[in-house]
């Protein structure tokens, strides 16, 4: 190991990986710690799609149509193939209510660009020939703004890229201790399992685990635990032509939207929102929900009733179809659904990126931009003000 680096990057998920690809092409020396092994937390227990139809108008809807045409050109520039594939996505009405609410979403995102639009129940049914009759229709996204990568090979990809440029990985590596100079609070250095590493700059890219890296500086991130859960089926001829999630999603993910589904006190009760994909091997990943349970990741009984039924609404074939396994992770959760991509006052050479809940895989590549744009002193892509550290504080104050 060396004993210094310009920049340590903590934690080996979609976000870490990334930042620390950036850093390392921008001509940093960079460092990446892990404390399981590439690509070992969230970043392995997600699904695989970028869309920026499951994202509220604004921001989040600009980062993640950014971040989706990043997609495109480092898939075409790295050598490591992680599965990216451009797909297109249905976001499906269940009742004329739902297709009135995505309507109204719809008009505001097309007024800022985006090229989403409305589809109504015939043309859903040739669209998605196997999805339920009596759907009100749904809110199409097109293939530019929804796509599906492998989120293992994904992370695989930045670093194998990266190492191209002198990126060094440091996998089952414990972090002990931060330390900050005793003056001006700047960091120092950072000891590990592997030694005593010098840097000036560390980057806190542990996901749902940042606060506990935080704590080794006495810093408070207010990122939760949010669970969810994936069931995998067998290999089977083609369902769905699209990634398909239900409005409901929305209800699911943002706790501001005024809309209520009618469903079983089953489904209300686990938080469940009905999503659909493919993989490349032609298995299925249905899910989903959003629970806080803390850090435990196994997958519960009742989730998985919960899923199977409001799945089943759908697409009523998927009876025929056999489960093979089950999977849950968490998401780093954050109160105003924004992630923190910024540095920390209070500690010079301190940086934080994480918390972007659902959106990791989706925001991965323009995070690794904007952190290396933010740690060089250069101007953002476009203003990123909301992201900052510092706005915790201020709703405190």
């Amino acid at each position: 190991m060396k004993k210094e680096y310009d920049v340590v990057v903590i934690g080996a998920g979609a976000i870490g990986t990334s930042v620390a690809y950036h850093l390392a092409k921008a001509g940093y020396s960079t460092a990446i710690l892990e404390r399981g092994d590439i690509a070992s937390g969230s970043s392995s227990h997600c699904d695989a799609v970028a869309l920026i139809c499951d994202k509220l108008p604004g921001i989040d809807t600009k980062m993640g149509q950014a971040s989706i045409d990043y997609f495109a050109e480092i898939a075409e520039q790295f050598e490591y193939d992680f599965e990216y594939v451009p797909k297109g996505c249905l976001y499906v009405c269940e009742t004329q209510t739902e297709f009135d609410a995505a309507s109204e979403y719809c008009a505001k995102q097309n007024a800022d660009g985006y090229k989403l639009r409305m589809v109504g129940r015939e043309e859903l049914c040739k669209m998605e020939p196997h999805i339920a009759k009596d759907l009100a229709g749904a809110l199409y996204t097109p293939e530019s703004g929804a796509i599906a990568v492998s989120p293992y090979k994904l992370c695989f990809a930045f670093i194998h890229e990266g190492r191209k440029y002198g990126l060094e990985t440091y996998t089952y590596c414990d972090i002990s201790k931060i330390n900050l100079d005793a003056k001006t609070n700047a960091v120092e250095s950072i000891e590990t399992n592997y030694g005593t590493i010098k840097t000036k700059r560390i980057v806190n890219c542990a996901g749902a685990w940042a606060p506990f890296v935080g704590e080794l500086t006495g810093l408070k991130i207010p990122i939760e635990p949010r669970k969810g859960t994936n069931l995998v089926s067998e290999q089977t001829e083609r369902l769905c032509n699209h990634k398909i999630l239900e409005y409901g999603y929305m209800l699911s993910k943002f706790d501001n939207i005024n809309f209520k589904r009618k469903v079983s006190p089953l489904v209300e009760e686990q938080n469940i929102a009905f999503n659909l994909e493919y993989t490349p091997s032609n298995n299925l990943l249905v899910g989903g929900n959003r629970l806080f349970r803390d850090y435990d990741i196994r997958s519960e009984i009742e989730t998985l009733k919960a899923i199977s039924e409001r799945a089943l609404r759908f697409f009523p074939e998927l009876a025929d179809i056999k489960c093979i396994r089950a999977y849950s992770g968490v998401r780093p959760f954050v109160t105003d659904h924004l992630p923190i991509v910024s540095d920390v006052d209070s500690i010079p050479g301190y940086y934080i990126a994480a918390g972007h809940e659902g959106d990791g895989i989706c925001f991965s590549p323009i995070t690794g931009r904007f952190m290396e744009q933010i740690i060089s002193g250069k101007p953002t892509d476009f203003d990123i003000t909301k992201l900052d550290f510092a706005r915790f504080a201020k709703a405190q104050a």
